[in-house]
């Protein structure tokens, strides 16, 4: 049974990370980085409402006095 030749193996696992390494650093380059975004000051807005002038009171049928 022949034996397996592992003398090229260094050198192919090398390149092969090289090769990553160089692929990795070309997509990261090529990245667009946006700009910090400026805050923006909103104002909430005001919707009149006919229960924002008057307090509501919602009543648990259990707190109710037993009749």
């Amino acid at each position: 049974m022949p034996q397996l030749d592992t003398s090229s193996w260094f050198i192919t696992i090398l390149s092969m990370i090289l090769t990553l390494y160089i692929i990795m650093q070309l997509k990261i380059s090529k990245h667009v980085y946006y700009k910090n975004p400026e805050h923006i000051n909103t104002k909430k807005m005001e919707h009149p409402t006919p229960w924002q002038t008057k307090w509501t009171k919602i009543y648990s049928p259990l707190l109710l006095p037993q009749q």
